[in-house]
């Protein structure tokens, strides 16, 4: 067999671990896809005949997306060297999202230039650059594109962990949420000039990460912090129900946080307030899910200029609104 190359019409989706359902679901009712005909090449969701990229270029994609094939194409060669030969003719970058025939997909990826796919140590700039991805669906076929929806390869970030120090796991979330920040908008990560404001701080776990940047915090909840973080001279905390403090009261923030439990509703009022006050110009926020997912409130929070909802690999079923205003 010699190698040959097939060019499909439609796009295919990489789920989250677990969340391909919330995925199908997105696209069904979001999207208004049938997926009657949809087509599951291992972790891959290919849906026939669908346009990823809007009239304007600019591109959909599900917020349960890991990453996107927006080009795919079907790939069959004989050997491993093959595979990796042909994918280097297209482009230099590429990352396998293949759980079967795992050690192939492994002998293809050695074969293929350096990737980083270690755990990264935060504070880490992600290169900007294309990163093509492929699925091996038997020993000599693969579905593969090198136009994606994320920087990051197969569209997986992880962090080095501290099993000691953060008072939750939830500072993973704010590690990764600042890497996008930085990556998709080439925001400045918060430093030591930087005041920023925790809405429902405790235990800590986004207020130690800031702290680790060198910054000053306000930190509000009704409850404390962890004691370690109570005792910094970098944290003021004030115990109260921070979506009810005004902006104008607490004065100007370089960037403000929530990662509160709370209806997305109430979120989303509580962010243009902020935003309209001109208090700060950078936020970034969980949206949790309060049961099935309002699309339209979504979208409410992607009309908002300067800004962009994702699902973090930290996130379980929320989502993250991250808005990045120029100063």
């Amino acid at each position: 067999m010699s190698v040959s190359v097939e060019k499909l019409s439609g796009a295919a989706f990489l789920p989250f671990p677990e969340l391909d359902g919330m995925l199908r679901e997105e696209l069904s009712e979001r999207f208004s896809l049938s997926m009657e005909n949809a087509v599951q090449y291992g972790e891959l969701i290919f849906v026939p005949g669908y346009n990823l990229r809007n009239s304007d270029g600019s591109l959909r994609i599900p917020g349960f997306c890991r990453d996107a094939m927006i080009e795919p194409f079907i790939l069959r060669f004989d050997s491993i060297g093959e595979a990796a030969s042909e994918l280097k003719k297209i482009q230099r970058s590429w990352a396998s999202c293949s759980l079967s025939f795992f050690r192939r997909s492994s002998l293809i990826q050695e074969k293929l230039p350096y990737i980083n796919l270690k755990p990264r140590v935060f504070p880490s700039k992600i290169p900007v650059s294309e990163i093509g991805l492929f699925c091996l669906l038997d020993k000599g076929m693969m579905l593969a594109s090198a136009k994606t929806s994320s920087l990051f390869p197969a569209g997986r970030i992880s962090f080095v962990e501290d099993h000691e120090n953060p008072p939750s796991r939830a500072y993973l979330k704010l590690q990764e949420s600042l890497t996008l920040a930085q990556t998709i908008f080439g925001c400045s990560l918060p430093s030591a000039d930087s005041r920023c404001f925790e809405a429902g701080a405790c235990p800590g776990g986004w207020t130690y990460v800031l702290l680790n940047l060198g910054c000053s915090v306000l930190a509000v909840d009704r409850s404390e912090l962890a004691p370690s973080l109570m005792k910094n001279p970098l944290v003021e905390f004030r115990a109260h129900d921070a979506f009810t403090l005004k902006p104008e009261a607490l004065g100007k923030f370089d960037w403000v946080f929530s990662d509160v439990i709370c209806y997305p509703e109430r979120l989303l009022s509580w962010i243009k307030v902020w935003l309209e006050s001109g208090m700060t110009k950078k936020m970034i926020c969980t949206i949790k899910m309060q049961g099935r997912a309002d699309w339209n409130l979504i979208s409410q929070f992607e009309e908002i200029p300067d800004s962009r909802v994702v699902h973090l690999n930290y996130n379980k079923h929320e989502l993250t609104f991250i808005h990045c205003g120029k100063d």
